[in-house]
């Protein structure tokens, strides 16, 4: 059995890791307020990826950890405007269930994880080329 790291240890070295830009550059992330000591309420930024309808496009998103997480995802929203399976396109809010880096949620997995799934996502045969509502628009 591994050892659980406390929650707010695991979100102070993504902080890190996001602050620092450490990664994949292609997303990014940061809490919303830098006051919240809690650490629940995060900023997320997608740059669509090239070669699809997304790319150029810089998709921002908003996630809430809650106090369960890491051992639970995340629950994450669109706060612009896109067309994908997994989007409710009343308000925006992923479906766990329909989106792999989600559903298949493991202590390992991070908010990075997260946003790169995501942009895989949008790279996929049946999503690269489906029709996306006007760039800027938000939910």
């Amino acid at each position: 059995m591994a050892a659980r790291v406390p929650r707010n240890f695991r979100l102070l070295e993504e902080l890190e890791k996001g602050e620092k830009g450490i990664g994949d550059g292609s997303c990014s992330y940061g809490l919303m307020d830098s006051e919240d000591i809690m650490m629940s309420n995060w900023n997320g930024t997608i740059l669509g990826p090239g070669h699809t309808v997304h790319e150029n496009r810089i998709y921002s998103l908003k996630i809430h950890c809650d106090g369960n997480y890491p051992r639970n995802p995340p629950t994450v929203h669109f706060l612009s405007r896109v067309n994908l399976p997994f989007v409710s396109q009343i308000d925006g809010k992923i479906d766990p269930s329909k989106l792999n880096v989600l559903s298949q949620w493991g202590q390992d997995s991070s908010i990075e994880t997260i946003l790169v799934g995501i942009r895989r996502e949008m790279a996929t045969p049946n999503n690269r080329k489906l029709l996306q509502p006007p760039e800027g628009s938000t939910f």
